[in-house]
C-alpha cells in the first residue's frame, strides 16, 4: 500500500484540529475588535432607529450573547453549513461566498499554474544555461530573478501591468474586457511572486541533485542531458518542491484577494474588502475558515503524493519520513539505472 492506514487517519485528524483551531482563533480575534457589525449598520443616524429598535435587532441577531455562547451556536452552524447571514445585506453567507467563489478559484488555478510553468523554465535555465560564451549573463540573471520576484509588492505589480500593457502598449483591456482577456493581467499579478519560492527551491534542489553520484554514472553510461534532466534530474529535485507548493497556498489566497481588488474583479477579494469596510464578521469569519480548508486540503494531498513519487516513504510513513527528512534536507530518491545507448535508455 502506498499510503499506511494509520498515518492517513493522523494526517485527516491534523487537518480537522488545524481547522477547529482556525476557527476558533478567527472567532476570538473577530470578537475582540472594539464594536461590531450591527452597530456599524443600523446606529445610523440616517436610518432613524430608536434605540429599542437597536437593542431588538441586536437581541435577534445575538450581537449581545455571551461569547462562548455565540461560538458555539456559529461553531455548529459551520458544522452543518450554514455560515450565518451577512449584517450589511441580510443574506445568507453561504450564498455570498458561493457566488463570488467560482472567480477566485479560476483566478488562483490560473496563477497558480502560470506560476509552476514560470517557475520551471527559470529554474531548468538557471541551471542548464549557458556558463560561457556571449549568452552566459542569462544564467546569472535567471538565478537571480526569484530573489527579484519574491520582493515585488502585489498591489504594485498589478498597476504596473495595467499601466504598461493597458495604457502604454495597449494589448489588454481593462475596460470592459472579454472573459479570457480580464484574467490574463490579475493572472500574471498572482504567478510572478508565487514563482519566486517555487524556483529558489528547484533551483538548489536541481543543483544538489545534479552533484549526485548516481547522476554522474548516468552521464557515464552515455545519456543525454535532456534525458537525465526529465528521467533523473526532476524525479529527485521534485519532493521539495511538492513541500513548498504546498506551504505557498496561503500566498496564493492573499495574493487572489488582494489581485481582485486591484483589478475589481467580483470574487472573494471583493467581498472581504466590503466585509472589513462594514465589520461584516460572519462574512470574515467564512472566508477564514473556506481559505484555511483550502490551505490544509492542498497540504493533504501534497503529503500523500510523497509516497507515489518516492519509494523510501511507502509503507510506514511516519517513522520512514523522520529518517528522510524534511523538504530542505530531502535528497535524491532511487538512483535511476539502465543501459544507455547515444542518450537513449535501451
Amino acid at each position: 500500500m502506498l499510503v499506511d492506514t494509520k498515518y492517513l487517519f493522523l494526517r485527516l485528524g491534523q487537518a480537522i484540529l488545524v481547522l477547529l483551531l482556525a476557527f476558533t482563533a478567527a472567532f476570538v480575534l473577530l470578537s475582540l475588535i472594539p464594536g461590531d457589525g450591527v452597530t456599524a449598520r443600523f446606529a445610523d443616524p440616517a436610518l432613524g432607529l430608536s434605540a429599542d429598535q437597536i437593542a431588538a435587532i441586536r437581541e435577534e441577531t445575538g450581537a449581545d450573547s455571551p461569547a462562548l455562547s455565540r461560538y458555539l451556536l456559529t461553531l455548529a452552524g459551520f458544522l452543518a453549513g450554514n455560515f450565518g447571514f451577512s449584517v450589511q445585506t441580510g443574506a445568507a453567507v453561504s450564498t455570498i461566498v458561493a457566488a463570488a467563489l467560482p472567480s477566485t478559484a479560476v483566478l488562483a488555478l490560473s496563477g497558480f499554474v502560470t506560476a509552476l510553468v514560470l517557475a520551471v523554465i527559470i529554474a531548468v535555465l538557471a541551471t542548464y544555461g549557458p556558463t560561457s560564451g556571449p549568452l552566459r549573463w542569462v544564467r546569472r540573471a535567471l538565478d537571480a530573478t526569484p530573489s527579484l520576484f519574491i520582493s515585488i509588492p502585489v498591489f504594485w505589480l498589478g498597476i504596473l501591468l495595467i499601466q504598461v500593457f493597458s495604457f502604454q502598449l495597449g494589448l489588454v483591456s481593462v475596460v470592459e474586457p472579454g472573459s479570457a482577456e480580464a484574467l490574463v493581467l490579475p493572472t500574471l499579478t498572482v504567478a510572478v511572486p508565487l514563482s519566486a519560492p517555487i524556483a529558489q527551491v528547484l533551483i538548489r534542489s536541481i543543483t544538489e541533485v545534479k552533484t549526485s553520484p548516481f547522476v554522474k554514472v548516468t552521464q557515464a553510461k552515455g545519456a543525454s542531458e535532456p534525458w537525465i534532466l526529465v528521467h533523473a534530474v526532476a524525479r529527485n529535485a521534485i519532493l521539495p518542491g511538492l513541500t513548498i507548493i504546498g506551504l505557498i497556498f496561503g500566498e496564493l489566497v492573499a495574493g487572489a484577494v488582494v489581485t481582485e481588488t486591484v483589478f475589481g474583479r467580483n470574487g472573494i477579494g471583493q467581498i472581504t474588502a466590503q466585509a472589513v469596510t462594514h465589520r461584516d464578521n460572519p462574512i470574515l469569519l467564512a472566508v477564514v475558515v473556506i481559505a484555511t480548508f483550502g490551505y490544509v486540503l492542498i497540504n493533504l494531498i501534497v503529503d500523500l503524493l510523497y509516497p507515489v513519487i518516492d519509494v523510501r516513504l511507502r509503507g510506514n510513513r511516519t517513522s520512514t519520513l523522520a529518517q528522510v527528512g524534511t523538504a530542505e534536507d530531502t535528497g535524491p530518491a532511487e538512483p535511476v539505472s539502465g543501459n544507455f545507448a547515444g542518450g537513449k535508455e535501451s
